[in-house]
């Protein structure tokens, strides 16, 4: 019955609804002023829209009076189909957030298709708990101590190139963690529930801390005006600002040779990090190719 009130509607009505379910199920809410924003419609459109997706989906979405917002319903049943992909583009870029729907494309195109991609209820919960700034119950599987009870404060994700992880503050061992999405289990937002001022984003220093990187072509491989027309560089290098809670990884993903000898071989060492001593503190540098830290740094947590 949905799906055929669906299809009598216009593309921009289509668009107006689908954006309604996106706010709801992964940010946990939607008002009025929502719609008006984004799709430059009038106030009693948004109206509408609202309304008419609640007649759709009755579900799906509660009218909390007191925050005069539409949130979660407790009974809630997707009424359009979504990609993971489709759903992080528009979380982490702000767009692609219209009723998903076959298009031809301009060109033909290939890309190689992730390997690892979060299921999305558990993404849901997860962006729900950082947009709400509280706490998230989950059941966590890891390799070292296998399944676990804990109580995370997520505040950001962080997609390393090869998965997608949460950036949160574990209750459990008092610090500052990336979690693998796809190892979550059972997660429960804790909407309401308190969180300490240590528990917060501002906190993380890893997360906090920027550590600016020069790279250059490897010294050891041939033709480096190539890399450097490849990699945009300026002056013969390429200059880079990441954040400590990532430069493991971005290294990582791009191949980056980081010992100080620049000694790995191999053709797809395209780059070296020139001073791997910007690294110092980095928790995650021994991510980093080649990365060893300095005797003097030895055991230095950041």
């Amino acid at each position: 019955m949905s799906i055929d009130k669906l299809a009598d509607l216009t593309q921009s009505q289509r668009d107006r609804l689908a954006f309604i379910e996106m706010r709801v199920r992964f940010l946990g809410e939607i008002r009025r002023q929502d719609l008006v924003t984004r799709f430059g419609v009038q106030a009693a459109a948004a109206t509408r829209d609202l309304a008419f997706y609640k007649e759709l989906a009755p579900g799906n979405i509660d009218y909390d009076s007191k925050g005069k917002t539409y949130v979660l319903g407790a009974s809630y049943s997707p009424i359009f189909e979504f990609t993971p992909e489709r759903v992080l583009s528009w979380l982490t870029q702000g767009f692609g957030d219209g009723e998903p729907v076959s298009i031809k494309t301009w060109i033909p195109s290939e890309r190689p298709s992730p390997i690892s991609l979060p299921e999305l209820d558990v993404l849901a919960s997860v962006t729900r708990a950082i947009h709400h700034q509280c706490p998230l119950a989950v059941e966590y599987y890891s390799i070292t101590n296998g399944c676990t009870q804990r109580e995370i404060i997520p505040f950001a994700l962080i997609d390393n190139g090869l998965r997608w992880h949460v950036r949160a503050f574990d209750r459990k061992s008092q610090e500052f963690r990336d979690f693998v999405i796809t190892r979550i289990k059972k997660p429960l937002v804790l909407q309401g529930h308190s969180v300490e001022a240590e528990e917060k984003s501002d906190q993380d220093i890893q997360w906090a801390r920027i550590v600016e990187l020069e790279l250059v072509p490897h010294p050891d491989q041939p033709r480096p005006e190539i890399t450097i027309m490849d990699y945009h560089m300026i002056d013969g290098s390429l200059k880079i600002k990441l954040r400590a809670a990532t430069a493991g990884y971005i290294l990582r993903q791009w191949t980056v040779d980081c010992s100080p000898d620049h000694s790995l071989r191999g053709p797809e060492y395209r780059l070296w990090l020139r001073d791997p001593l910007a690294l110092y503190g980095v928790a995650n540098a021994t991510l980093a190719p080649g990365y060893k830290a300095p005797t003097s740094t030895a055991g230095v947590k950041g």
